[in-house]
């Protein structure tokens, strides 16, 4: 699921490009010259296709090639392999077809590991972390979900925030939005406190628009006492980020584990995070219950994320 959006279905707030699972090709990219391309199994030898679909800063395709943070990440990843990448724009459910009938190698964008879907297919580890962050007007820093008390808070209608805020003790007013371009226009008209999206998308509307008066900021997870007394509070903790692949794909996963892991260590995600407007101590550090989620389902009872 992308960072905000149901476990139950996709609600697109970017514009889609086709329905159902269809697929073209936007463009095609060959192997690094100078190297021999990893044998890891792909749909077409030495390239990676990949299913995506239009949701910048996160992902889309620019010129045929990939563009957006899980882009840059896959790109560098590629080239590392000696692989070329080929892009296959479809809509969100497009790309969960595509990947799990192995019509395409992987699927990026924004996708949250989730139970569910691991039964389906394959997920990396996390190229990051989506954290507890909001879209705060005015700049207004908010510590915890203690502090949304008598605050109007909203998100978009479908996304798992939804769920969270009409949980959440104290808020003068609880608002859906069809749409993030409305509530972003009620974060800079004042008639919205504190707006819940996908975290990256909150510093690229604001240097879109250099008179908007909002800014991301980031706040304690709800504590276990308080999702204890009230579940639905989870869908304001962090998710786990990854690349979603075919289910007998298991060569290029360990591949792609093996170059995010990299990535962490050299500082290249450091680099991409701070360049899409994003803190790299909030998106690369796994909280401590992130190795709990995935042990005896897709990971074994020792596994440990990444991190800076």
């Amino acid at each position: 699921m992308f960072a905000g959006r149901s476990m139950a279905g996709a609600v697109l707030v970017a514009a889609l490009l086709l329905s159902g699972c269809g697929a073209t090709t936007a463009g095609a990219g060959a192997a690094p010259d100078g190297c021999t391309p990893a044998d890891v199994g792909t749909v077409e030898g030495g390239k990676i296709t990949v299913g995506v679909f239009a949701y910048l800063p996160y992902i889309g395709v620019t010129g045929g090639k990939l563009d957006g943070l899980d882009g840059e990440i896959l790109a560098e990843a590629a080239r590392n392999l000696c692989l070329g990448v080929v892009p296959r724009e479809s809509d969100w459910d497009g790309v969960l077809g595509n990947v799990q009938s192995h019509r395409v190698d992987l699927g990026i964008g924004g996708i949250g590991w989730g139970r569910e879907r691991s039964q389906k297919g394959l997920f990396t580890d996390p190229v990051y972390y989506s954290p507890p962050a909001m879209a705060a007007a005015g700049g207004v820093r908010y510590a915890s979900v203690g502090d949304f008390r008598g605050k109007k808070v909203g998100t978009i209608s479908g996304y798992l925030w939804e769920k969270a805020i009409k949980a959440t003790d104290g808020i003068a007013e609880a608002k859906t939005y069809p749409d993030a371009v409305t509530m972003f226009s009620d974060l800079n008209t004042g008639r919205l406190d504190i707006g819940f999206i996908d975290p990256l998308l909150i510093p690229y509307e604001a240097k879109k628009d250099p008179g908007s008066k909002f800014t991301i900021s980031y706040f304690e997870e709800p504590t276990e006492a308080q999702v204890a007394a009230k579940p639905d509070l989870v869908n304001y903790r962090q998710l786990q980020i990854c690349f979603y692949l075919a289910k007998d794909a298991s060569k290029l996963e360990a591949a792609l584990d093996a170059e995010i892991r990299k990535m962490y260590a050299n500082g290249t995600l450091t680099k991409l995070i701070t360049k899409y407007g994003g803190d790299p101590e909030q998106f690369l550090k796994p909280a401590a219950y992130q190795s709990k989620l995935r042990a005896g389902i897709d990971r074994d009872a020792g596994w440990a994320p990444p991190s800076i």
